[in-house]
């Protein structure tokens, strides 16, 4: 297999959106307003941080990540994925050394998966960090079972633990197996707003009256008010560290 980076691929670009679009909730992508403000300019700016792992030529998995400057302390972490996407390109215009690489999004397409893809993208990445120098690698990890406990708090969820004293989510155990380890939970990782109508179309749902509801594939709960016509979802991911 071969490691490129999207760049360098550029003919690649609509085979991995595709690929890796329906990895996605339809209610964060393209709907996170920070992806959407930062995106092009992260592809400027850190494109070496941006892979793809092809098979005979074929798009089998990528992912990308951003510099920040962190000082390795749990109390200046970003808030989540939103914050550290605006801290890495508002760093790079104002100058700041990096000292860190955050994963931000890896993706296996379909029928590829359970075969240590994602953990080569992810190598692929820290190697790329340690080359250009900064001490440290992170991720706000999205767990992929926590969609199935939304009631549960990532505080609690972080704690459950298999016999083998790793995660009992997948996604955790990949990066603990390749030796990172539980920081906390970022709280307020992604924010999602939206009118019901749009609500109802990004979940296939109905939203009958104001409350709290369970949606399919987010991780909390979503809070509609019809007083207002808003939707809001406040992801919580979980901190790990790598390096």
């Amino acid at each position: 297999m071969e490691i490129v980076t999207t760049r360098d691929r550029l003919d690649l670009k609509g085979e991995a959106d595709a690929a890796f679009h329906v990895k996605w909730p339809e209610f964060l992508f393209p709907h996170d307003p920070i992806m959407k403000r930062y995106e092009a300019q992260v592809a400027e700016f850190f494109p070496q941080f941006d892979v793809l792992l092809l098979d005979q030529g074929r798009v089998v998995a990528g992912g990308w990540g951003v510099p920040i400057r962190w000082d390795g302390t749990v109390a200046d972490l970003p808030d989540g994925y939103d914050a550290t996407m605006a801290l890495a390109v508002n760093g790079h215009l104002e100058g700041i050394e990096p000292t860190t690489l955050s994963y931000m999004t890896v993706a296996v397409v379909d029928g590829m998966t359970r075969q240590g893809l994602a953990g080569r993208v992810l190598g692929a990445l820290r190697d790329r960090g340690v080359d250009a120098g900064l001490s440290y690698v992170i991720a706000p990890v999205r767990p992929t079972m926590k969609p199935k406990y939304p009631l549960t708090t990532m505080a609690s969820y972080a704690t459950w633990t298999g016999a083998d004293g790793l995660s009992i989510d997948p996604w955790i155990r990949t990066h603990q197996r390749m030796g990172a380890t539980v920081l906390t939970p970022a709280s307020r990782s992604m924010v999602v707003t939206g009118t019901v109508a749009e609500w109802e179309s990004w979940t296939d749902m109905v939203f009958p009256e104001t409350g709290r509801y369970v949606v399919p594939d987010a991780l909390g709960l979503v809070d509609i008010n019809r007083e207002q016509d808003s939707g809001t979802y406040i992801e919580e991911n979980l901190w790990v560290q790598h390096l």
